[in-house]
């Protein structure tokens, strides 16, 4: 290790409030891995928690790894300088179990130079007795784990919270040093999915026909999900300066989403919905460490929150501030964007998602353009200088005439903006972030093709003639290149992991899938069949397949769907 990168792993872990760090001596040890920077993986709820769940036990250590810093990278690969943990600077083979926490596709392109650094090898077949058992965690795994299934040793399926406990109880009672049977008993744990105990077969036309388990192994591996997460941690746990939130302490509000945006992974694979109660977060508030006035409020649809503005006010009334990511068009009020103001809140960001009604039908979008004008008109009136706005392009059945509406529906913005804001005599930015439509698995626009990218282009061409011209209006586009690289992950099955590395090394996804004989169109811009057997349904979400699929076909009559209620029972978690 350089005398340069340990002295910064030092002044990092100096920095930080709440970090945990203890001897080893006889406990189950854990390497927790981020696939990116230090700067994204501390700003991780979940990736946070999961750290302090285990150094709250006197028989579990964790310590932390993460992507080096980009010019440190280039240095430890010149030098050959290996991975190391940021409490002890140990190696990864140190450890009895390597967990990586994943929660983004693209991160998979940072997993060759990680298992590189850490001196692992990427594939687990080359991975006998002598190497820890390598886990995967975090939305990816219990979205579609394929992908990485011939990298991976086992994923984690579902919410820490429910599969660490008896997870932890089986590895250190585990005395044998046969790996097939460890990996055997730890596949017939709830939440577990062991790849190399599933055998994949192929039609001749490369979609998948079938996903057998071995003898004794559940065919199908059910999401964990906990009931009533006031029995979880829900707030940060390690502060630190070198974040994109280090002024401030997050505080999860709810998991799941009930909505049902028909494009959204979150809203579904985290369902039911549930929300922590009001008297557990002001807990969490209480037994704080840090002296950060400013609460990062993290939910799915924080507007929704019942109580938001109660809370917002106590959290004033102690001299905090609050933060929100964004906000729901048909939920937020005066009072809400009162609470954020006198926090010092200079953006807020809405999500419309498309620019005419009938796009927003397709996606049960569920609002219509006078709530959004409505909304933009008490955000505006209620003090906050700047407005931040999320659309889509390529949504199924899109045309160039939903594409000029979201134009048109962004100048009866900018004019209610402009209007109100030369009354209060102070005129702010408005940001569209535009993004193209990418299918995700467990949504009911699984079935849907992405579009292709001279399409998208196109349209990002004619989006940019209509906006361009608007003064005090910036536009921002998500790049396709990687949006196609997302898209080719998310609807993977276990043979595209294998030109993983050459992804990495920065061949272009129809190059790297030419050379290893894979069409990328058959995975990206291939509308899928109603009956076909999709490689990430080895996870059981508990959804029903008819439900997402019927709201499929209802997306593609522009119908809208219902919300999810308690008790409603459509979609087959309650």
């Amino acid at each position: 290790m350089s005398r340069r990168m340990t002295e910064k792993l030092r002044k990092r872990l100096a920095a930080e409030t709440g970090t945990h760090s203890a001897p080893w001596g006889g406990r189950l040890t854990v390497a927790l891995v981020y696939p990116n920077t230090y700067h994204q993986g501390m700003s991780n709820l979940g990736f946070q928690t999961v750290y302090h769940w285990l150094n709250s036990r006197e028989d579990t250590l964790c310590e932390r790894f993460f992507l080096p810093d980009p010019d440190d990278l280039a240095e430890c690969q010149r030098s050959g300088t290996p991975l190391v943990s940021l409490e002890s600077q140990r190696l990864l083979e140190d450890f009895d179990l390597i967990a990586f926490s994943i929660s983004f596709e693209n991160d998979y392109l940072n997993l060759p130079v990680l298992f590189e650094l850490g001196r692992l090898p990427l594939w687990r077949k080359e991975r006998d007795e002598h190497y820890p058992l390598v886990l995967c965690g975090g939305v990816c795994a219990f979205l579609n784990p394929e992908p990485l299934a011939d990298i991976m040793d086992l994923f984690a399926v579902g919410e820490a919270e429910v599969i660490l406990p008896e997870l932890v109880k089986r590895l250190q009672g585990e005395v044998s040093t046969d790996r097939v049977k460890l990996l055997h008993s730890l596949a017939c744990m709830p939440g577990i999915y062991v790849p190399a105990l599933f055998r994949v077969s192929y039609r001749e036309d490369g979609r998948v026909q079938t996903m057998e388990a071995d003898a004794g192994i559940p065919g199908r591996v059910k999401r964990q999900w906990l009931a009533d997460i006031d029995q979880g941690q829900s707030r940060t746990c390690v502060t630190t300066p070198e974040t994109e939130f280090a002024s401030m302490e997050l505080l999860e509000l709810s998991r799941g989403c009930p909505r049902g945006c028909r494009f959204c992974a979150a809203g579904f694979i985290y369902l039911p919905f549930r929300e922590h109660s009001h008297s557990h977060l002001r807990q969490q508030l209480d037994e704080s460490r840090t002296d950060r006035k400013k609460i990062g409020l993290v939910a799915a649809a924080v507007s929704d929150y019942r109580g938001l503005a109660e809370l917002g006010e106590s959290i004033l009334a102690e001299g905090g501030e609050v933060s929100v990511s964004s906000v729901r068009v048909d939920t937020i009020d005066a009072d809400q964007v009162d609470v954020l103001a006198r926090s010092g809140h200079k953006t807020l960001a809405l999500a419309p998602e498309a620019g005419s009604q009938r796009m927003r039908d397709v996606i049960n979008k569920g609002v219509e353009e006078a709530q959004i004008l409505n909304a933009v008109r008490i955000v505006a009136e209620g003090g906050i200088p700047n407005l931040k706005l999320y659309f889509m392009i390529g949504l199924p059945g899109e045309t160039s005439e939903d594409v000029d509406a979201i134009g048109a529906l962004t100048l009866k913005i900018r004019t209610i903006w402009e209007e109100i804001g030369r009354r209060r005599g102070q005129l702010g930015r408005l940001t569209l972030s535009v993004n193209p439509f990418v299918p995700k698995p467990f949504t009911p626009l699984q079935w849907a093709p992405m579009e292709a990218r001279s399409s998208l282009e196109r349209k990002y061409r004619q989006l940019q003639r209509q906006i361009r011209p608007l003064p005090n209006v910036d536009l921002n586009q998500e790049s396709l290149k990687l949006a196609e690289v997302q898209a080719f992950f998310a609807r993977g099955d276990r043979r595209i992991g294998h030109i993983l590395p050459a992804l990495a090394e920065g061949n272009s996804l129809r190059k790297a899938c030419r050379d290893a004989g894979l069409d990328p169109a058959f995975y990206v811009t291939r509308e899928r069949l109603e009956d076909e057997c999709f490689p990430w349904e080895v996870i059981d979400q508990g959804l029903l397949r008819s439900y997402l699929w019927k709201e499929y076909c209802q997306a593609l009559d522009a119908k809208c769907g219902q919300a999810c209620y308690p008790g409603c029972k459509r979609c087959g978690i309650c």
